[in-house]
């Protein structure tokens, strides 16, 4: 029992030593993990006491001795008495985990340490049966790598950033965008907001991509190429040409590039022509974007290219307008025309020799005498009416330069310009509103896009012409009074009342003398020069919509005789859609002579006075009107100018 018992107990500290004692005993530093590489913490020494010991005596009580076979470096430890049937005895490490420990007793067997791992014999756990309607109905367990059964989702793409080439690039920008916004129509404003653009971006690039034109940059480059389907001048956007190894030549495309589509924008919103600047008539409220605005808008846009191209009109009557320039462009006249020398204008019975190329030119025979007679003059005078020029029926400096044009050309500029004036109204009409064409004589009250009623109107005369302008009608007068504006007080009533201080009463005006000057006054009556009941949308023109009492006029086809206000015919019809269902025409009528009411409408209706001299109809149609006050022939030659 005792052999046994000491065999055992070999067995074990055999063991403990081959797995301890590398790590325990080796010299110096501590031992590196291969694995992880960091140091493993030191093992403490195995220590045996005393009475641990191999004894031959069981009886002995007397301290062991120290074994002298024992190295002196040996960690040794003298500990009490064994008890009886324990094994005792000194350990001595070594460098190497096959060490041989030997029993004191000479007839035990050396126990070594084989140099393999170790092989624990663990018998196999019994687990319960299987509940059957769980198992998979197969023959054999199947064994599965570790996989998902589900492919995982694609990765998104590694986007690298170069920080020297950007770096580089951004300082190019830097460097040449005041040489990349040097265009000739760009404003100081608008190229200060570009650099701030710029400048919050980090000057990094908008549209170069690598070494050319991202798909934004493609767009943008697509649409300005095709600036003339919209009646714009391509060669006002020219686009930058770059090398693709020149980063400064890459940096000032990027900055042109976005200079031009600012520059886009605000044409398409009507900054080719100041139309103030033609006629202090013409005072529509643009609503041109800022720079800021722009490359913020196209910056973020999924299509560029569709962002720029909604700054131009989205009205019907413009884009009716934009596929007849189509339409012209499609089937230009190249026939040559007669060349007509210049000379002195040519009135009707005069002799010169160019009647006859003149009547050439208009398509009529040839005559025996070259004598400026009336078939020539009269046929000159409908070729000005289509030119949108006086119908003067005189050969002049003007008539002669449109007659050395093409008449398809001629069209095509005549479409742009009227294009142009549709730049000058709000992108938004409103939803209902009312829209006055001037050159027509015609009011229309249009809701969702629908006209609901429509009118003759009497407009300004030539020296009195009506404004142009958009507006909102907020209330309507019935019994108006009409006070005298002051461009018909200062050159009709003034000098009136200078040879008569009674000029005004004998007419039915009540003259009131204040601080300010003088001012007169119609009271409401049935010869009051407002009618019954007007339209009020208060301006800076003092005009508005108004009934008049000389409704015979309306049976004229050209109907400019006001002093600039809109006369409507059947003007309560027009308060019946205007004002709503609860104030119909009879009950307006019932109002009349019982002093001056105003009504305010149910909410601010859009109304915009217009100037439309060329429009195309749902069929194609198009149709001309007589540019009655020449706003249309001041646009087109403003245009040709710039161009």
């Amino acid at each position: 029992m005792r052999r046994r018992h000491w065999a055992d107990l070999a067995c074990v500290s055999a063991l403990a030593l081959a797995l301890n004692a590398p790590a325990a005993f080796a010299e110096g530093p501590g031992v590196i993990d291969p694995t992880l590489g960091i140091p493993l913490p030191e093992q403490p020494a195995l220590l045996l006491l005393d009475d641990e010991k191999p004894s031959t005596n069981p009886a002995a009580t007397a301290p062991a001795e120290p074994d002298s076979a024992a190295p002196p470096d040996a960690q040794t430890a003298t500990l009490p008495q064994a008890e009886p049937g324990m094994v005792t005895g000194a350990v001595t490490p070594s460098a190497r985990p096959e060490t041989t420990l030997m029993a004191p007793e000479p007839q035990l067997a050396p126990v070594a340490v084989p140099d393999e791992p170790v092989t624990l014999d663990i018998p196999q756990i019994d687990l319960p049966p299987a509940d059957p309607a769980l198992v998979a109905p197969q023959a054999a367990p199947v064994l599965r790598s570790a996989e998902p059964a589900i492919a995982p989702p694609d990765l998104p793409k590694v986007v690298v950033d170069l920080p020297a080439a950007s770096s580089d690039l951004a300082a190019q920008i830097l460097a040449r965008a005041p040489e990349a916004l040097a265009l000739p129509r760009l404003g100081e404003r608008e190229r200060a907001e570009i650099l701030a653009a710029y400048e919050a971006n980090g000057h990094k690039p908008l549209w170069i991509d690598g070494k050319g034109w991202s798909a934004a940059g493609l767009r943008l480059t697509e649409k300005l190429g095709r600036a003339g389907e919209d009646g714009l001048r391509p060669g006002d956007y020219p686009l930058p040409a770059f090398e693709a190894s020149d980063k400064g030549s890459l940096a000032e495309a990027d900055v042109r590039l976005s200079a031009l589509a600012v520059l886009y924008a605000r044409d398409a919103r009507g900054a080719r022509v100041d139309p103030r600047r033609l006629s202090k008539l013409l005072t529509p409220t643009l609503s041109l974007p800022s720079a800021t605005e722009v490359l913020s808008e196209l910056a973020g846009a999924a299509d560029a290219g569709a962002v720029l191209a909604a700054y131009n009109p989205p009205h019907e009557g413009y884009r009716r307008l934009k596929a007849k320039l189509a339409e012209l462009r499609e089937h230009q006249d190249d026939t040559p025309l007669v060349r007509i020398p210049s000379g002195p204008a040519l009135k009707l019975g005069m002799r010169d020799d160019r009647v006859p190329l003149v009547r050439a030119r208009l398509g009529l025979g040839p005559t025996e005498e070259p004598v400026f007679d009336r078939s020539t003059a009269t046929a000159l005078a409908t070729f000005q009416k289509q030119a949108g020029l006086p119908a003067t029926g005189i050969l002049g400096a003007q008539t002669l330069a449109a007659l050395g044009t093409p008449a398809t050309a001629r069209g095509e500029q005549d479409i742009v310009a009227q294009m142009e004036r549709w730049r000058w109204l709000p992108a938004d009409l409103g939803t209902d509103h009312i829209m006055v064409n001037v050159p027509e004589f015609r009011v229309r009250v249009i809701r969702q896009d629908k006209i609901v009623h429509e009118t003759r109107a009497i407009v300004g005369k030539p020296e009195t012409a009506t404004p142009i302008f958009s507006h909102k009608m907020d209330h309507v007068i019935v019994n108006p009074s009409w006070y005298v504006p002051p461009s018909i007080l200062r050159k009709e009533f003034l000098p009136g009342l200078a040879a008569d201080p009674e000029y005004a009463a004998k007419r039915g005006y009540v003259v009131t003398r204040g601080k300010g000057g003088i001012s007169v006054r119609q009271p409401p009556g049935e010869r009051n020069a407002l009618g019954w009941i007007k339209f009020m949308f208060p301006n800076d023109h003092a005009v508005y919509l108004h009934d008049t009492p000389n409704r015979r006029l309306f049976a004229n086809e050209k109907r400019a005789f006001s002093h600039g206000c809109v006369r409507v015919d059947n003007p309560f019809l027009l308060a019946d859609q205007v004002l709503g269902p609860e104030w119909t025409q009879e009950r307006l009528k019932r109002l009349i002579g019982s002093g001056e009411r105003r009504i305010n409408l149910p909410q601010p209706l859009a109304i915009h006075l217009v100037y439309n001299t060329h429009v195309v109809g749902a069929d194609g149609a198009l149709t001309t009107f007589e540019d009655l006050y020449g706003f249309h022939r001041l646009v087109r030659q403003a245009l040709e100018q710039r161009g």
